[in-house]
């Protein structure tokens, strides 16, 4: 078994990022208290230097460099949040870096990764064929690769989010974060266990790119056949050997949420938490608010990145309103005759729902002579109200062919 990392190398990790990371905030959240009937505090690494916990790790990692290696330069593959941190850390080091990025990253991320002067790569479809490509420029050209997350160094650095929990919230019972490739929860949980060992420490994958549950089950790290989810940051197919070890031993448990769930979270910590946050980092919060995983308060949860792209964010919005049952897309069937679309409106209306857009459908092979089909996207106050609208529509008279919170 490979040597896990100790509470010494995290704290030396500390000294070496002191001015150049920030502390970040811990800061209460009023709705996960109340929904788990005790304090829940968020660690905001969303508003870290280049907008995630990713650059505490890259920096300890090519800090240590010798000369002759940061002559060569660094090469990283990531998604957008490690590209940034390395960008960033191997400008502060001075050494140049080259980073691999799956085609589809997102393009604030390759934006921001260039801005730091960064020279960005795209390759792959994900992040693990970007680290293929990686590897190969790193044989090739003798960059030294820094691996988003199977690293010691790497690790000490991520555990430094762990060491200021336990000093901005001693009486911490549980912390719960996100979980990739493992190099964030294998590092806070060095800290946290050798510090305060009755601290559970709990992980949350997305659903759809789910890889350690497997594994823990198989002993050694197993590769997903495929894997899809917005949480783009957390998307990787196969933990790492060092951290698969590091969570065998010290993390206490690992859950997934779903999609609709991580929208969820998105939204309430937008409207209520005024946090802008991508998906990967909000599904410690998701796993909170949809019950997957019974915690002991105080809890804290790492919002762990806050680079998202705006276009994506839109579609998470409209994503969480519909999934929270504020977002109705409804399909009605009526007679085609003047003032029938009047009408329904109206009685929209009258139920204080908000009509967002309408498509009026006359050429549908299925409408009967003399229908026509009115498609609606209406803006509700929740499931409730969702559900009395549609019933008042179909009790007057309205044929409701299609109706969900898409």
């Amino acid at each position: 078994m490979t040597e896990l990392v100790g509470l010494d190398d995290v704290r030396a990790a500390r000294e070496l990022l002191a001015g150049v990371t920030r502390t970040t905030p811990l800061e209460p959240s009023r709705p996960l208290s109340a929904a788990l009937g005790g304090p829940t505090w968020l660690k905001c690494e969303n508003v870290q230097r280049a907008g995630s916990y990713k650059v505490r790790g890259a920096y300890v990692r090519i800090s240590r460099l010798s000369a002759a290696e940061r002559e060569r330069g660094v090469v990283a593959a990531s998604a957008g949040n490690h590209a940034q941190g390395v960008a960033l850390a191997a400008g502060l080091v001075g050494t140049h870096a080259t980073v691999f990025m799956p085609v589809n990253a997102p393009l604030p991320k390759v934006a921001a990764t260039k801005g730091y002067g960064a020279q960005v790569e795209l390759a792959g479809n994900t992040v693990d064929e970007s680290l293929v490509a990686a590897h190969t420029y790193a044989e090739r050209t003798g960059a030294v690769l820094i691996h988003p997350f199977d690293h010691p160094d790497v690790i000490a650095g991520q555990g430094t989010v762990a060491l200021e929990i336990l000093e901005q919230c001693p009486e911490v019972k549980t912390i719960i974060t996100g979980v990739g490739g493992g190099g964030l929860i294998s590092g806070m949980a060095v800290a946290a266990k050798a510090l305060r060992p009755d601290v559970r420490i709990i992980g949350v994958q997305a659903a759809g790119a789910a890889a350690f549950p497997p594994s823990l089950v198989a002993g050694e790290p197993v590769r997903l056949p495929v894997f899809s989810t917005i949480a783009d940051g957390i998307a990787v197919g196969r933990p790492g050997e060092i951290t698969f070890n590091h969570v065998r031993k010290l993390v206490d448990e690992i859950v997934t949420v779903s999609e609709e769930d991580i929208s969820r979270a998105l939204l309430m910590l937008l409207e209520r938490g005024k946090q802008v946050v991508e998906p990967a980092g909000a599904v410690g919060v998701a796993a909170l608010l949809a019950g997957v995983v019974e915690v002991e308060t105080p809890v804290v949860a790492v919002l762990s990145g806050g680079n998202i792209d705006p276009l994506l964010m839109l579609r998470v919005i409209e994503h969480g309103l519909a999934a929270a049952g504020r977002y109705l897309r409804v399909t009605v069937r009526c007679s085609d005759r003047p003032g029938q679309l009047a009408s329904l409106l109206s009685q929209i209306a009258e139920h204080r729902a908000n009509v967002v857009d309408v498509e009026h459908q006359r050429a549908n092979p299925h409408l009967g002579l003399g229908e026509v089909e009115v498609a609606l996207s209406v803006e509700t106050r929740g499931v409730e109200h969702s559900d009395t609208l549609i019933s008042a529509l179909r009790a007057s008279g309205y044929q409701v062919v299609f109706a969900a919170e898409a």
